[in-house]
């Protein structure tokens, strides 16, 4: 399965829906067309391979470092 965020209009996360791995490399013609969802959809890896960490909602995707941000970072120790 594929993991897809939907970003707002200020690039924050507000759900992630999963997808069939056929529908992966058109992940987001798919969400927003075929299911008509509409809407910016950026794929989030489970298993954070790719874009840092996996999205949650709330999270924010920095397109700079093509990277999701959690807003809640776990404290240092």
């Amino acid at each position: 399965m594929a993991h897809f965020a939907e970003l707002d209009s200020n690039n924050v996360v507000f759900r992630v829906l999963v997808i069939p791995n056929e529908q992966e490399d058109r992940g987001q013609e798919y969400l927003a067309n075929d299911l008509g969802l509409g809407g910016r959809w950026i794929q989030t890896s489970y298993n954070a391979n790719f874009r840092g960490i996996y999205a949650g909602v709330g999270f924010t995707y920095d397109e700079t470092g093509d990277v999701f941000v959690n807003p809640n970072p776990a404290p240092a120790e």
